[in-house]
């Protein structure tokens, strides 16, 4: 099911024949050293983590979907929302995306980042999200900022082992499109 179009990206929910692509993203040491403390994920590992996105969507209303460049139909990682889970508040979702390698610096991190943002903003009446990202990872951290995100706090990140620095971005006012063009 597509959730958002952008001028190149189309997500869309994960499905359990996506595993392939699931591996291509979750399967590579260098994605998952700014995701996970584990490194490579096996085969077993990212199908739990496909599972767990699948029922994330089910349970919430949201995923980091599967995103796919729409003019040549491959695949560019995931991006979406998620319930942000350092508040009390089932109402809090944070934006986050993962790119293949091969997608990194192209611009796909900021128009899913976008996309994500217009979709919060305009589909589910959001006004506000949160965000956050390994210590290490600059491009996200620019991503983020020129995006309007303004920094928090840092919030311990279980999948990591760290302290991940966490944003707060709130709906622009009065309520507009936000451009996704890159």
């Amino acid at each position: 099911m597509e959730k958002f179009r952008t001028g190149r990206l189309v997500a869309r929910s994960w499905q359990i024949e996506n595993l392939p692509h699931a591996m291509e993203l979750w399967g590579d040491p260098v994605v998952t050293a700014f995701i996970d403390s584990r490194g490579k994920l096996t085969e077993a590992q990212v199908q739990e983590k496909l599972c767990a996105e699948i029922e994330r969507e089910r349970s919430s209303g949201v995923q980091y979907w599967a995103l796919f460049d729409h003019r040549n139909g491959d695949f560019v990682g995931c991006g979406g929302l998620r319930p942000w889970v350092y508040t009390p508040s089932e109402a809090d979702f944070e934006v986050g995306f993962h790119l293949v390698k091969r997608c990194w610096g192209k611009g796909f991190g900021r128009e899913a980042a976008l996309g994500t943002l217009e979709y919060a903003w305009e589909k589910l009446r959001l006004w506000k999200v949160y965000a956050g990202h390994h210590p290490d990872n600059g491009a996200s951290e620019k991503i983020l900022k020129k995006l309007g995100f303004e920094f928090i706090e840092n919030v311990f990140y279980q999948p990591t082992g760290l302290m991940h620095p966490s944003y707060v971005c709130i709906a622009p006012t009065p309520r507009r499109n936000i451009s996704t063009s890159t």
